[in-house]
């Protein structure tokens, strides 16, 4: 019998729910999957317990002020890195295959490009690495070898549809990607006129999912899915105009592809992040787990619906931001990125999200850069002039 591969994997953000799942699944398949770094924010004593029971030699946190706690849980055997530069050794370290990058927001893209310059595969949960600069990230990932495995359930089920064919873009019609719709997605219990009035505590009511604030909210406007649509353009290599999506109450079909013959494949499992974080660790192999099958008798019915576009146009921007390209991409995460605080933070109102990244986008004079610099000046930019239509 051959030799089973355990991989050697960093992850980025251990303390999030993708983290807390990832952990999860290498309790699961410690045969197939071995934890040799972890870097976290402000929740330390979580780090610091996934640190002792993983045995890692390598953390990293955020800030300064907590590396003499942290040192002093783990004691001198544990190296424990800080800030950006902390993030970046972690991926590079020579013991990791792998690196899973499931920061929230643009801080994974430096550690993400670190990690493909030394030659390591990537399972992606951060959709903004590639939002912001996708074109590079993927360029340089061909260039040096390097699989991008993609993580969201949504762009991990698309993967797995296209597995086995061959003839790239010119053999998909659609990239479908599925959504849960968010809390708002009854026009008749949340009609347009009634958004305005929408406060923290409901939007944070997701239907299916527990996820971070920052990313509920995301699913509650439908920005998480127009910053998917653009992840999907740049993971598969097709044209906007070949991304769509689909409300699925159920959330148990997590994307489906149309080909140019008009078949359909779609991918199913339970809605739990383990399913597709596994599969990107132990890919190309399918391995036995403790997961809950799905038992389509107790599913009863799979229910679809289209989305809000008119309601909701964050998916029309990001046909936009996609299909225009350059730097575009980077303005409308950054823009939403500051608009959701100010909604969080009680500054503007929830529609407002939406509008203030459409007036930064429209300001915004697209540009092409060759290097990081550039998107990374964008973002800069429009998270500035974000934050003064918020005030």
């Amino acid at each position: 019998m051959a030799d089973v591969f355990c991989k050697k994997v960093v992850i980025l953000g251990s303390t999030g729910s993708i983290g807390t799942s990832a952990l999860k699944v290498a309790r699961d398949i410690p045969e197939r999957m071995q934890v040799v770094g972890l870097a976290a924010g402000r929740n330390t004593d979580l780090l610091i317990e996934q640190a002792i029971e993983f045995q890692v030699k390598r953390v990293s946190i955020s800030n300064a002020e907590d590396l003499d706690k942290v040192r002093s849980a783990l004691g001198s055997s544990v190296e424990v890195l800080v800030g950006s530069e902390g993030l970046i050794a972690l991926a590079e370290q020579d013991e990791a295959d792998m690196v899973l990058v499931s920061i929230v927001g643009t801080a994974g893209l430096h550690p993400t490009l670190a990690a493909i310059e030394q030659g390591k595969d990537i399972a992606l949960a951060s959709k903004e690495v590639l939002v912001m600069a996708g074109e590079i990230v993927m360029e340089r990932a061909r260039q040096k070898g390097v699989k991008v495995l993609p993580v969201d359930s949504e762009h991990n089920a698309l993967f797995q549809c296209l597995e086995g064919h061959h003839g790239g873009e010119k053999e998909i019609s659609r990239l479908i990607l599925t959504a849960s719709g968010g809390p708002f997605r009854d026009p008749a219990a949340w009609p347009a006129e009634k958004l305005s009035s929408v406060q923290l505590s409901d939007a944070l009511k997701h239907p299916t999912w527990t996820m971070g604030r920052k990313i509920t909210l995301d699913s509650a406007t439908l920005f998480n899915k127009a910053l998917e649509m653009i992840e999907a353009r740049w993971l598969f290599n097709v044209e906007m105009a070949k991304v769509d999506v689909t409300v699925h109450h159920q959330s148990i079909v997590h994307s489906l592809v149309e080909f140019t013959d008009h078949s359909i494949l779609a991918q199913f499992s339970q809605p739990d992040m383990c399913f597709p974080i596994q599969y990107a660790i132990t890919y190309p192999d399918r391995v036995p787990n403790q997961l809950k099958p799905l038992n389509f008798a107790e599913l009863g019915e799979l229910t679809f619906s289209a989305p809000r576009w008119d309601d909701f146009p964050a998916l029309n921007l990001a046909m936009k931001a996609g299909t225009t390209g350059g730097t575009l991409p980077a303005v409308l995460n950054a823009a939403n990125e500051i608009a959701v605080q100010g909604f969080i933070d009680g500054k503007i109102g929830f529609p407002q999200i939406w509008e203030t990244v459409a007036q930064v986008m429209q300001d915004h004079t697209v540009a092409h850069p060759k290097d990081l610099d550039g998107y990374i000046l964008a973002d800069t930019e429009a998270r500035e002039i974000a934050a003064t239509i918020v005030k």
